[in-house]
């Protein structure tokens, strides 16, 4: 091809001459070839590129079709069931709701009720008529020992950054929970005066420190109180992994790290903001228990909780043994799958590490039930929620109630660009770029953002309707049942049979399962 490309060019620059001779006017086509030429001459003796090299300006179109794959599949090769993480039908329903139209669908499911991992609710005989229902149920966040409990919703924003996202988007989320009256989670970015617009705020305090540390990194307790103490943090959230790289610090590209970043994160410009895999503040689980105390007194009494995605259980169940020993109780467990998040990460980390969220979620549960504990503190769910029915299935499991990031994204106007990580984001939301946030109208999505999670909720609820539930509370593990494989299916209960309360108290009525990991789990280790 080096050979044929010199044959074109020379042949092209031969007639283009002829053509000129004949008639001058032919020399615009110059303007055209020349710096084709021109290129296809550097593809030929640059070494970076082999396909380039071997094939000039013809191997340009493969890089080409590389950067638009994505677009050219979601629009014209996938089907309404296709598409990774999320498929068209998900989306859409995202989208009608945000925009209060339509989401109904006619001639059926689309879906193989076949296939293994079909879900489906089990609906009572004795069904409860909507109308009779709470269509906003909530639920109180806090212990015994906390002084400021929360009425939560069941539906919330799951941990976003100012940073990752963009100052437009955070706007919106913000309003859209204000209006909705529902929660935002600031993510471990820091707390910005965007999380600030009147929305219920939880701030999550990851391995960084953001917003409440010092210059070396640890943290710093009196810029926390300053910020915990706003009446518009309602619960604090002390971040240990998250389902996108879980095991792996937070990392913000230099390119999205403006001046207004750096002050809000309290980090130094010009670099990339990566923050640590673990925590310098405890390093062990009593420690942790005295910097849940610490948290509880500097914030006047909030509920403090912790997001986890599970991986070594001796580790959680050290937590837990931690909690019975200090008599120290979290308000809430963010429980993330291993199905990843809005998070950037190697694909190592997003395919491979870290529990999914339906086992976690039942490993969380019957710990909590286990020790005894399970009363005193709520299990928040987060990893691909974004329908009614998503709600319900991870409540059967042990959840109280449910947070989303990809589905408030969606409401934003996500279009699944897959470009959160380079500051490209088309729609404005996972970008720094203001050319492109200028796109995104906060006070036009917000709406969006309310609207979706109300019609959500009330999906749920209406779900709850038709299994003869009246609250959250009731939803248990024979409500949803999952098709194991053609000829096979059970109920939640049957595949994750319960725990007896306080069975993990004392050695000899640990169930065997449980036994190796209770047996190597400490409260004086991690």
């Amino acid at each position: 091809m080096r050979k044929a490309f010199l044959v074109f060019s020379i042949t092209s620059i031969a007639i283009i001459g002829l053509l000129t001779y004949i008639n001058w006017k032919f020399s615009f086509l110059l303007l055209i070839f020349i710096p084709l030429i021109l290129m296809g001459l550097y593809d030929m003796y640059q070494s970076k590129h082999t396909i380039k090299r071997n094939f000039p300006l013809l191997g340009r179109m493969r890089y080409l079709l590389e950067d638009i794959g994505p677009e050219m599949r979601q629009y014209f090769i996938e089907t309404d069931t296709d598409g990774k993480p999320f498929n068209r039908l998900q989306r859409s329903m995202v989208y009608a709701r945000s925009k209060k139209e339509t989401d109904s669908k006619p001639f059926g499911t689309q879906l193989d009720t076949y296939k293994s991992g079909y879900e489906w609710i089990n609906h009572s005989i004795r069904a409860i008529s909507f109308k009779d229902l709470n269509h906003n149920p909530r639920v109180k966040i806090g212990s015994s020992q906390c002084t400021k409990p929360y009425m939560a919703s069941m539906f919330n924003i799951s941990a976003m950054s100012f940073g990752s996202l963009s100052k437009n988007a955070i706007l919106a989320l913000n309003n859209g929970a204000k209006e909705g009256g529902f929660f935002h989670n600031t993510g471990e970015g820091g707390l910005s005066p965007y999380h600030l617009q009147g929305g219920d705020v939880a701030w999550n305090i990851g391995t960084g420190y953001f917003s409440c540390r010092n210059n070396n990194g640890t943290f710093n307790a009196d810029e926390f109180q300053k910020r915990a103490i706003l009446d518009n943090v309602k619960i604090i959230e002390i971040k240990f992994s998250q389902g996108a790289k879980p095991g792996h610090g937070g990392i913000l590209p230099k390119e999205k790290v403006t001046d207004e970043i750096a002050a809000i994160r309290l980090v130094e410009k010009g670099n990339d903001i990566i923050s640590p895999p673990t925590h310098s503040a405890f390093t062990t689980p009593l420690e942790l228990m005295t910097f849940i105390r610490l948290l509880r007194e500097k914030s006047g009494g909030k509920p403090i909780g912790i997001k986890i995605c599970i991986g070594n259980k001796s580790e959680f169940i050290s937590i837990c043994k931690a909690m019975v020993e200090t008599n120290t109780y979290l308000d809430f467990i963010t429980v993330d799958g291993g199905e990843g998040g809005t998070g950037a990460a190697p694909p190592e980390y997003s395919d491979s590490v870290g529990m999914p969220l339906r086992e976690a979620l039942a490993f969380v549960y019957d710990c909590l039930n286990g020790f005894g504990i399970k009363n005193q503190i709520k299990i928040i769910a987060t990893g691909k929620v974004i329908s009614g029915f998503d709600i319900i299935r991870n409540l059967s499991i042990g959840a109280d109630l449910c947070n989303s990031a990809r589905g408030m994204m969606f409401a934003l106007g996500c279009i699944q660009a897959l470009e959160c990580h380079s500051n490209t984001c088309p729609t404005g939301v996972a970008t720094q770029n203001p050319k492109l946030t200028k796109g995104l109208v906060p006070e036009e999505k917000s709406i969006r953002v309310a609207r979706y999670q109300n019609e959500t909720v009330k999906s749920a609820v209406d779900l709850m309707a038709s299994a003869g539930i009246d609250h959250p509370d009731n939803v248990t593990r024979d409500c949803v049942t999952t098709r194991i494989d053609n000829n096979k299916v059970a109920t939640f209960a049957e595949i994750f049979p319960e725990l007896e309360t306080g069975c993990l108290l004392n050695e000899h009525t640990v169930p065997e399962k449980f036994l190796y990991f209770w047996k190597k789990a400490s409260s004086e280790k991690f």
